[in-house]
């Protein structure tokens, strides 16, 4: 079972996910990807579903107001084991750099030929900012797709200091 909660946030309302004692999902509203017959928060969260809410709320907004770059609140993902290795590998993107799919396919061990697939993975990440797929640009620091649109795209990589090329 999951539980839900929805949040304010600068760049517009936010859904979190818990299942158990882990954050399961995070999503912009109208995002690609966004679940469907969702439409608030649930009543019904376990106690530890309500903390890991409670946590990914307070740090998603200490984000936005400047005052943190890395998240703690514990995470699973849901998905193959290549989409999996690639959002871990998101992680370790620190805030204030980005990466080129290529760059990510290298830092996978896989041949630059795999960026394609490693931007399909990166798509689907279902926890948007508390994992940084929004640091992954395409060749030449150009901004490419983003679930949650170009524009909170380029808005998350300002917010982190980052200025590549269009932002």
């Amino acid at each position: 079972m999951s539980s839900y909660r929805q949040i304010d946030s600068p760049l517009g309302t936010m859904l979190l996910r818990a299942e158990g004692m882990h954050l399961t999902g995070v999503f912009f509203a109208g995002q690609k990807y966004y679940p469907a017959n969702v439409t608030g928060n649930s009543g019904e969260a376990s106690p530890q579903e309500a903390a890991v809410l409670e946590r990914a709320a307070l740090e998603l907004a200490e984000y936005f107001a400047g005052k943190r770059d890395a998240f703690t609140v514990p995470v699973r993902f849901a998905g193959s084991p290549f989409q999996q290795r690639v959002w871990q590998a998101l992680r370790d993107i620190p805030c204030g750099a980005t990466a080129s799919y290529g760059e990510l396919a290298g830092a996978l061990d896989l041949p630059p030929t795999h960026a394609r697939a490693v931007g399909g993975a990166v798509g689907r990440n279902p926890l948007s900012v508390i994992v940084p797929c929004h640091r992954v640009l395409g060749t030449a620091g150009a901004l490419t797709g983003y679930a949650g649109g170009i524009e909170r795209k380029r808005a998350l990589l300002r917010r982190e200091g980052v200025g590549p090329a269009g932002v």
